[in-house]
């Protein structure tokens, strides 16, 4: 448990948004963190553009307020910084500069104590309007590629040094850096099955295919195809699919046509499937570390371009299988990599306890703690 002994966070404001091109891991990090911030006491509250693809609806599902933001127009970024954007600044449907001001009233109507922000399309600028309005800031990033004006910044995938030195120079030098996997935001289920969950013995008998809360590139399909192969046909196979998956009619003929297959649907966490599971077929990102802190082996695609820096990393250190990005993959390297998965129990076996070092599951309530301490 968090140490409440630090002054109580009474209100959390997570400025965040789900899209088909944005994903869904962004929101879904913020409810593990706003979970976690509830269980302390903390009164929280989404804000969220109304994209394509959002997921404010499930956020309202899970007890939480969400303050819906209007898709606007992209005018409005004149002025001196409009030749100064974050490279995905089209993900806000908006300028920054109306962004900042849509959100300005219920920042000052509720006074937070903590602002989180885990957009790519907000940087310094967007944060330095509304400093005023707020306790503190806290950023949450994937990239080290903008400045930031924040008071903490999480970054669970910073594995390499570079990476750690690139956000020195954006960041004011009292902002607390938490960098790397040991804050990885994972919901509690997965420290507790950790603890009870034994060496695991390399050999493959279930496989579980999920490539995130939208699947852009087919990747389900592909892996579903794969498995189709008389090869594979002895291993039990568990699919799941995400609410903006493009084509969950294809994959539930897939699933239809192929034994010992079962399909699930959105579901809230992937915990339970990943314990019994021997072998994952998915992508890059936040998943990344759910698999590690149970162990469970995988091989993985990217399927966005900041993805590829962190597996390729986590490649060197022996922790993951990849087979690069997605647009570059080949259904022969599918099946090879799983031939190869099938046949190296003892690689399997290595690798899964060395994975388990590095993810504690804990990581969510380490970063509380250091918002206690601010």
């Amino acid at each position: 448990m968090v140490s409440t002994a630090k002054k109580p966070i009474s209100i959390v404001v997570l400025r965040v948004d789900a899209a088909v091109e944005i994903g869904t891991g962004h929101v879904m990090r913020c409810l593990t963190l706003a979970n976690a911030l509830r269980e302390q006491g903390a009164e929280c509250h989404f804000l969220c553009r109304e994209h394509p693809g959002h997921l404010i609806n499930m956020i309202e599902a899970r007890g939480f307020i969400a303050h819906r933001l209007p898709i606007l127009s992209q005018a409005g970024g004149t002025g001196p910084d409009s030749d100064a954007q974050p490279v995905h600044a089209h993900w806000l449907g908006t300028s920054w500069q109306a962004d900042a001001e849509a959100c300005r009233p219920l920042l000052m109507h509720l006074a937070p104590d903590w602002l989180v922000v885990d957009h790519y399309a907000l940087d310094a600028k967007w944060e330095r309007a509304l400093t005023n309005a707020v306790g503190n800031i806290m950023v949450i990033d994937d990239l080290a590629n903008r400045p930031h004006e924040c008071t903490v910044l999480l970054d669970q995938n910073a594995l390499d040094h570079s990476i750690i030195e690139r956000y020195e120079r954006i960041v004011s030098e009292n902002c607390t850096l938490l960098l790397g996997p040991k804050y990885a935001l994972l919901r509690p289920e997965y420290a507790e099955l950790a603890k009870s969950l034994p060496e695991r013995d390399g050999v493959i008998s279930r496989v579980l295919i999920f490539v995130g809360g939208s699947d852009p590139y087919h990747l389900t399909e592909r892996y579903l195809r794969a498995l189709a192969g008389p090869e594979f046909k002895h291993l039990f196979v568990d699919v799941v699919i995400g609410k903006n998956h493009p084509s969950p009619a294809i994959v539930e003929n897939l699933v239809e046509a192929r034994s010992k297959t079962r399909l699930y649907s959105a579901l809230p966490s992937l915990a339970a499937l990943m314990v019994r599971s021997d072998l994952m077929l998915g992508a890059g990102g936040a998943t990344n570390w759910e698999r590690m802190c149970l162990g469970l082996n995988s091989i993985v695609t990217s399927v966005a371009s900041n993805q590829d820096e962190i597996n390729r990393t986590l490649v060197r250190k022996g922790l993951i299988e990849f087979l690069g990005p997605a647009d570059k993959l080949t259904d022969t390297a599918v099946t090879l990599a799983i031939e190869n998965a099938l046949q190296n129990l003892e690689v399997n076996t290595k690798r899964s306890a060395a994975m388990r070092k590095v993810v504690d599951g804990r990581g969510t309530e380490y970063v509380i703690r250091e918002l206690l301490e601010k």
